[in-house]
């Protein structure tokens, strides 16, 4: 008989059954489609060995004027900027106490008792302490992360055992970092769990405790970013991420010098190794008076008069790079003291808080945006001298994220979806309903490419384009069969330009750790540009593609960033490992379906380009069935064998491998697999050719 050549419809589809879906891809992990047909993914490397603190849920990439490029981070536990593999805290202050012998040690322990009355901490958060002196033979100086016992006590971890019991420490400044966050939507069950009268009388219900979620834009070249249902903070490029020195010369006023050209009104924090002179504390917010030069004097409020410095100092004294909360900032009015997402627009430079209170109250709507005047992050009170103003949106019961497009911004409700628009004043940013009776499951399930909006929600993708439209997946029942739906926090999207890619990131039910182990890919140019869906499992946490990157960049559970697209293997840490990656074809006839075929010969048509491996190799079953509810026959193949191994043997003049193989497989209908598990092998498949003859009806 002659050579049957087989090729596949792109993508995997599991809507239906394998049968059904004949010459069509069922089942994937880790490949692409390029031109129609399957491909191994690209590899990723890790950027540096450097780690950070906490779960990553949030990337942000710009660069500064000075060319700094640079990529803000936060996690659960903290915010960093990364710049050239390194990450530096900026994570914001809470609150500076002021505490006498607040340490209790234990002869031969470690651990340190710390009492402080203000309370306000949690366990893992992080303070810092200076002025401390020794006590039971330690000194605790620094950065420690705190675990509570009580609401006035809290243990901390000494690098070393203490020699002695003892109380005491004597003058200790602590502070304390904002409160740290879930790294999971944590699950709460029984009385007090979900909504007041939600349930039966008499019984529990159940809900999840919200993880915690950044969202950052850059304001020129300085970062506005913030916590979800927290304050907003304000990072100052001139102050910079390193820390940067200066000194004091104790006069009245008091006179700092430093290599920074800072201007009137610069909202600064200060911290140092040793001791400031008596007018002065760190985690203070202070303001810079008097400049002349690289000198100045600091206030204690904007534009105030300039404080004198006494007494005497010691160590060396630095420029916090911690953000300052927006509120802090000089000149400023109404800024908004908590939001759920924050958004600087292309147009104008307006700054947007979603979710927020409203002008003289400290209660949150979940439904109110607010902006800010137009060129300027601090002024946000209405006047007839500037653009500042809110919406009050009534579709749905909170905003849960918004992104700006082409031209206009889009805001996602809960259940609906608005589009906002600069039309000038006095209405500033006007606002319509452009999608309605729509779901969303996160703040990051959003993903914008070739000028269309594509997110996840609740039971089905959308997309929105100038209208909102259903996206038709072909995985609908698998994903959303198979996402933890009370994990819905941790959906992320991200684009890859590169390969016309939509991905979404979740949470699957089978993760007993509420980690993320799950993605699906919606490729939007395939298929002559209906597109096609795969799937797979990979363990991230956030993603960002950005043209200011050589590579799309995800955030690990290894606490580190990752190029990917970079190499062909796992270099996620020192050790490279392969990925393991395959693609499983539905159910085909061998012949009509209605005889017995008997498959002996295999000619393969697989490419290797992109491998570093010296013979690279991908190995080919095909597993037989005796009808399409019978399950693969057992043995699969009659004396002989039912995969073989595609090995590249030359790459010049043109590529070669193995041209034809010989297995014994006989079954009415047949499934197609291509599989590689070894280092530096990247492959894509082609359109393979199997010989066949008749074997009968049964």
């Amino acid at each position: 008989m002659p050579l049957k050549k087989i090729q596949l419809r792109p993508g995997v589809n599991r809507e239906n059954t394998r049968y059904t879906n004949e010459n069509g891809w069922y089942d994937s992990d880790k490949i692409r489609f390029r031109q129609g047909t399957p491909e191994k993914l690209g590899g990723w490397q890790r950027i540096s060995a450097n780690t950070f603190v906490g779960i990553c849920r949030s990337l942000w990439a710009w660069v500064t004027l000075g060319a700094a490029n640079l990529l803000g981070l936060g996690t659960n536990l903290k915010f960093y900027i990364e710049n050239g593999g390194t990450y530096y805290d900026i994570t914001p202050v809470r609150a500076l106490d002021t505490l006498t012998n607040p340490f209790d040690t234990t002869n031969l322990s470690t651990t340190v008792t710390v009492t402080d009355a203000a309370g306000g901490y949690i366990t893992n958060d992080f303070v810092t302490f200076t002025g401390a002196t020794a006590v039971g033979g330690l000194t605790i100086s620094g950065e420690y992360q705190i675990t509570k016992t009580s609401s006035t006590t809290y243990t901390i971890q000494a690098a070393s055992a203490a020699t002695s019991t003892a109380t005491g420490g004597g003058t200790v400044y602590a502070v304390y970092q904002i409160n740290t966050g879930p790294a999971y939507a944590v699950p709460l069950v029984g009385w007090g769990a979900g909504p007041w009268s939600s349930g039966t009388w008499g019984n529990g219900t159940s809900s999840t405790d919200s993880l915690r979620l950044w969202s950052q834009s850059n304001f020129g070249e300085d970062l506005i970013y913030g916590p979800r249902a927290g304050p907003i903070y304000y990072w100052d490029a001139t102050v910079g991420f390193t820390g940067s020195t200066f000194t004091v010369t104790i006069s009245t006023p008091g006179v700092l010098s430093t290599s920074l050209n800072l201007a009137n009104g610069t909202a600064l924090m200060l911290t140092t190794t040793g001791a400031l002179p008596t007018g002065l504390l760190v985690g203070t917010v202070y303001y810079v008076v008097a400049v002349s030069g690289t000198q100045f004097s600091l206030a204690a409020t904007y534009n105030g008069a300039a404080i004198n410095t006494t007494g005497s100092q010691s160590g060396v004294h630095s420029f916090s790079p911690r953000g300052i909360a927006l509120t802090s900032l000089g000149g400023g009015s109404g800024v908004p003291l908590i939001q759920n997402f924050i958004l600087v627009s292309d147009s104008s430079r307006f700054v947007f808080a979603f979710g927020c209170n409203d002008y003289s109250s400290a209660t949150q709507n979940p439904m109110l945006v607010r902006w800010s005047d137009q060129e300027s992050p601090v002024t946000w009170t209405p006047a007839a001298t500037n653009q500042a103003g809110s919406l009050l949106f009534s579709h749905g019961s909170e905003i849960v994220t918004a992104m700006q497009s082409r031209q206009e911004i889009l805001v996602w409700t809960d259940s609906s979806l608005y589009s906002l628009q600069y039309v000038g004043p006095p209405v500033v940013w006007g606002s319509q309903i452009v999608g309605d009776n729509l779901s969303i499951t996160s703040e990051n399930a959003v993903a914008y490419a070739n000028g269309v909006a594509y997110w996840m929600g609740v039971d089905k993708f959308y997309k929105y384009d100038g209208r909102t439209q259903t996206l038709n997946c072909d995985l609908l029942q698998y994903v959303f069969n198979n996402v933890n739906k009370l994990q819905f926090q941790q959906v992320f999207a991200g684009t890859n330009e590169g390969f016309n890619e939509i991905w979404w990131f979740y949470v699957s039910n089978d993760s007993l750790d509420y980690t993320i182990d799950s993605y699906v890919v919606f490729n939007y140019s395939e298929n002559q540009g209906q597109g096609c869906w795969y799937y797979g499992s990979l363990a991230r946490t956030a993603w960002l593609d950005s043209g200011l990157r050589d590579y799309p960049m995800a955030a690990t559970y290894s606490y580190n960033l990752v190029n990917h697209e970079q190499g062909v293997d796992n270099n996620e840490t020192v050790t490279a490992l392969p990925i393991e990656s395959f693609i499983t074809s539905s159910e085909f006839d061998v012949e009509d379906g209605d005889r017995f075929g008997f498959i002996w010969r295999v000619l393969p048509d697989v490419k290797f380009v992109g491998s570093t491996a010296a013979n690279p190799q991908v190995t080919m079953y095909l597993k037989p069935m005796q009808n399409s509810g019978s399950g693969y026959n057992s043995p699969t193949s009659l004396g002989g064998s039912d995969n073989a191994t595609v090995t590249r043997t030359a790459t010049v003049p043109i590529e070669a491998f193995t041209g034809q193989v010989y297995i014994r497989v006989r079954g009415r209908q047949i499934s197609m697999e291509y599989r590689s598990t070894t280092l530096g092998v990247q492959w894509q498949a082609g359109s393979p050719r199997i010989d066949i003859r008749q074997d009968g009806r049964r």
